[in-house]
């Protein structure tokens, strides 16, 4: 049978330790609160002495920093809105266009390095050369229509679909 012992107020930072007895054995878990409601438990050990061991409350340390690091970690979604605005304002809608011509270029890349060409070799199959792929690549280079289908087509191999929504 395992009983709760007691629980022992703050040990260092905001950790709180649990003891736990099985038999004759006594257990020790680190915790902290979170916002008052939530009881984290970050590790436990067999407490031997009775000072706990300081890697055990460093480790609980390092634990509850990342606890709450994770924690705050937000969707790209939310990010943008909160530094860019929501969608359909000015700032939000030049981001989005810059963000489309980025995706271009990496679409690019990606296909051609899935067909298994180097830069130069696509070059040569559309008739220009490795600096403008790259250029293209890195979105330093605007490219026209024409010559998208061509990279698209002749150079890969595929199929060039456009979307346009309102």
């Amino acid at each position: 049978m395992v009983s709760i012992v007691s629980m022992v107020s703050i040990v260092a930072q905001g950790l709180f330790e649990i003891r736990v007895q099985q038999g004759s054995d006594i257990f020790r878990i680190l915790c902290f609160f979170d916002e008052g409601k939530l009881i984290v438990l970050v590790n436990g050990f067999q407490k031997k002495t009775q000072k706990t061991p300081k890697q055990e409350i460093l480790k609980a340390i390092k634990l509850k920093e990342e606890y709450y690091e994770q924690k705050n970690i937000r969707t790209i979604e939310e990010f943008t809105t909160e530094h860019f605005g929501k969608k359909g304002t000015p700032k939000r809608d030049k981001l989005d266009k810059g963000y489309a011509e980025f995706k271009l270029g990496v679409l690019i890349h990606d296909a051609r390095l899935s067909t298994g060409l180097t830069q130069e070799q696509l070059a040569d199959k559309c008739r220009t050369n490795k600096a403008y792929i790259s250029k293209v690549e890195n979105n330093i280079k605007d490219v026209r229509l024409s010559t998208l289908r061509k990279i698209v087509e002749v150079g890969l191999g595929g199929h060039l679909q456009l979307s346009i929504s309102v």
